[in-house]
């Protein structure tokens, strides 16, 4: 048996009529910057989130660095993150001229831990992003009690939790502000890079709106300086398609995580466990595996697709050795750096995946052991 590790193409022909109509739409219409599919999509993934207001850019990562921007993060700032994250986190820190301060992992589920956060927190700390990592809100609620009482914003990082909820609050609703990506792999993703903020502050999205585009208010007077981030039509289209299924492949996401989750229980190799309160949306199904670099290899040779998220984490990172932060700085990011594996894991997999997979690995292990 062949399990890819995602397949869009099995996705797009599932809904392809429609995603066909959509692109045609755009292009019978010309409304490439902008435009009535933009504005669409804008108001049903805010109502999708629970917030007043979506902004659509170009990538997650840009809308990272225009939450600073508007939040007026800069140089002489701190912001508080974590290390076990992917690149665009930090990069939005740097790229705003803040400094990155990080707070370790847990190693249960890999999001920041906020029993570290506190001890972080300067007087120069001007925010803290917690990332939603594969799929599971962070800890919100101590981050929140902690940043109130310093006077410090909390910026979501939910590229990789659309749908996932807290408290029975979905993510993006969570903090003042909320950052997505649309990125192809991701549980809603478009046919190139996206992103969108998500805020109940309607001055901050009309700030974000206004940074997205050069900093103009009409086509050529400009306020400020800003940023080319724009998200295009042809892609919030697409995006505006995906959305009415989100909630349908999520559970279809979860159904088949569940099924790893029994197949997986009692065989020693661990999952990444969901806290209490919280629904995970799967993004990546994540285990521990000993040695798993002799795994990978031959996890491939057998047909089953697999990835690693991630195997540096980002203080050890070259683009990083400035900081000065060798190994042993935060332990548990650099335990889970060396054990993680992500499975084969999307709405349209053949429901016989889990067993082959799981069977496969089992034997592997097996026969290190």
């Amino acid at each position: 048996m062949n399990v890819p590790f995602n397949d869009l193409r099995a996705q797009y022909h599932t809904i392809k009529p429609e995603i066909d109509e959509a692109i045609s739409e755009i292009l019978e219409s010309c409304a490439y910057i902008g435009g009535p599919a933009l504005e669409r999509f804008e108001a049903n993934f805010a109502s999708y989130c629970g917030t007043s207001e979506a902004v659509g850019l170009a990538s997650g990562t840009a809308a990272l660095h225009l939450a600073m921007a508007a939040l007026d993060i800069g140089p002489g700032d701190e912001v508080i993150t974590t290390p076990y994250t992917f690149i665009a986190t930090t990069e939005a820190i740097s790229q705003a001229g803040a400094t990155i301060r990080f707070v370790d992992c847990t190693e249960e589920d890999g999001c920041m831990d906020p029993r570290q956060v506190e001890a972080a927190i300067t007087p120069r700390t001007k925010a803290i992003i917690p990332v939603h990592l594969y799929g599971q809100p962070a800890d919100m609620d101590p981050m929140l009690e902690i940043a109130m009482r310093h006077g410090v914003t909390v910026i979501e990082d939910a590229a990789q939790a659309v749908g996932a909820e807290y408290g029975g609050k979905r993510v993006g609703s969570l903090a003042r502000i909320a950052c997505f990506s649309f990125y192809p792999g991701k549980n809603l993703g478009c046919y190139g890079d996206g992103g969108a903020v998500t805020t109940n502050d309607a001055a901050l999205a009309k700030r974000i709106r206004l940074l997205r585009d050069h900093g103009r208010t009409t086509k050529y007077a400009h306020e400020v300086e800003g940023y080319n981030y724009r998200l295009d039509g042809l892609q919030a289209a697409i995006l505006d398609v995906k959305l009415r299924y989100l909630d349908r492949w999520t559970d279809a996401r979860r159904r088949f995580a569940s099924h790893y989750d029994e197949l997986l229980a009692g065989t020693g190799i661990r999952p990444l466990r969901p806290r209490a309160g919280v629904k995970h949306v799967y993004h990546l199904y994540v285990v521990r595996l000993p040695d798993r670099e002799a795994l990978l290899t031959e996890l491939g040779a057998r047909g089953v697709g697999v990835g690693v998220h991630y195997p540096i984490p980002l203080h050890l990172q070259q683009a990083y050795a400035h900081l000065g932060l060798g190994e042993r700085s935060y332990p548990a990011s650099e335990r889970l750096a060396r054990d993680v594996v992500s499975l084969p894991l999307y709405a349209e997999m053949d429901p016989d995946a889990p067993r082959y997979v799981t069977t496969v690995l089992k034997d592997l292990v097996s026969a290190k052991a």
